[in-house]
């Protein structure tokens, strides 16, 4: 418990009597005016006492900023001058996740539903705005806004949803990400079930994009560690989907990738849809697909929330990292999940980050010992595979 200004000095926004003002904006705040003060917080759902200090005016802020129920005393000259227990009901609450990456807003925002049904609050998310229409529509009882959009004056309570690399004290956390995994991060920081909770989407297109069976693919990363990094893996996969009567669309953001000397271009034989298209688009591609081979990204994340089979080839991350699929790709005879072992801290700016075989032979041998063999084998076990549809007509893809 620190009794040091709030990180952006900002005044506690609701106020008390004597002129006590408190708030629950990342973590519970309380400013003082001059004079003879004791304040007592606790947790209320554990029964355990945070902080219980005399105070003679100042500003102090809980350590811990993820959800808590707060329940917060006060005495004036030894008086008891206030009361307060955490309840959301009817006031602003605001989640702040617009740091994230696609696959971040589509794993958490589940759970800020889930926390706005728990509480009866009235939510605001503050999100990116390329998935803010996609979500708007879906979520109408939540508010969704972007940097553009300044705080609300009167917010009750406020929590940020991040992968957090260095909180090695929990203080925004409950639980290390790592050991939480992706999918259920969110869930703990905000006090809701960990389980997994598909997003919805209502987007505006619903039109299937072309007549023929076809399968989305996504080979592109934001680090060379998430990449199928097996030369042989995408074009062996390739010619066996065209080979069952599939097109194989590429809906990856880009053609090609990577950092210094090392590059990833779209794999030989797949259909080039990629580029920075709308989310609406995206999404509408994929519900129609019969189903989705991809990697550990936000292009997964997006076609598992569009209700597709979902082939995910990951050694890189542990599979209670993301949602959970019959179709998750993992060799366990290579070294892998280093993405979620507490021993190794994640160094984002370091593409070519392989932390215990880093410039060794056996560097990335996570997903370059995934053959294509085994990747066919999780396609095969997707329902329906091997009978794609015939082949619609023009006039029937476009009643669709």
């Amino acid at each position: 418990m620190s009794a040091a200004a709030a990180p952006d000095s900002k005044l506690p926004v609701h106020a008390g009597p004597h002129g006590i003002r408190y708030d629950f904006n990342d973590g519970c705040r309380v400013a003082l005016p001059p004079g003879q003060w004791r304040v007592r917080m606790r947790d209320v759902d554990t029964g355990n006492i945070l902080f219980d200090q005399a105070m003679t005016g100042g500003m102090m802020t809980s350590s811990k900023r993820f959800y808590v129920r707060f329940g917060l005393e006060i005495w004036k000259d030894d008086v008891s001058v206030f009361s307060q227990v955490y309840a959301a009901e009817d006031r602003i609450v605001m989640v702040k996740m617009e740091l994230g990456g696609l696959g971040d807003h589509i794993a958490w925002v589940g759970a800020v539903d889930a926390f706005a049904a728990r509480h009866r609050c009235v939510m605001l998310c503050r999100v990116r705005p390329d998935i803010r229409p996609l979500l708007q529509k879906a979520y109408p009882h939540i508010r969704f806004v972007t940097n553009a959009d300044p705080d609300p004056a009167d917010c009750y309570a406020s929590y940020k949803v991040l992968v957090f690399y260095n909180d090695h004290h929990n203080l925004y956390q409950p639980t290390d990400y790592r050991f939480a995994g992706l999918c259920h991060t969110a869930s703990y920081i905000l006090g809701v079930p960990p389980i997994d909770r598909r997003p919805l989407f209502l987007p505006d297109q619903d039109r299937r994009p072309i007549a023929e069976p076809y399968v989305c693919i996504a080979t592109q990363a934001s680090s060379q560690n998430k990449y199928w990094n097996n030369p042989h893996g995408w074009p062996e996969v390739i010619s066996f989907l065209k080979a069952q009567g599939y097109r194989v669309i590429c809906i990856d953001q880009n053609t090609v990738n990577g950092r210094g000397i090392v590059w990833n271009h779209i794999p030989h034989g797949a259909e080039d849809q990629t580029g920075s298209r709308p989310l609406d688009e995206r999404v509408n591609w994929l519900r129609h697909a019969a189903f989705f081979v991809g990697l550990s990204s936000g292009l997964a994340w997006l076609a598992w929330a569009a209700g597709i089979p979902a082939v995910m080839i990951s050694g890189f991350t542990h599979p209670l990292n993301e949602f959970q699929t019959p179709f998750r790709v993992i060799n366990w005879h290579a070294c892998n999940s280093c993405s979620n072992d507490l021993r190794h801290e994640l160094d984002p700016s370091d593409f070519l980050w392989c932390p215990r075989h880093k410039d060794t032979p056996r560097a990335f041998e996570c997903t370059r010992l995934i053959t294509a063999e085994q990747v066919i084998r999780a396609i095969r076990s997707v329902p329906d595979f091997g009978s794609p549809a015939a082949p619609l007509t023009v006039a029937e893809a476009a009643a669709r």
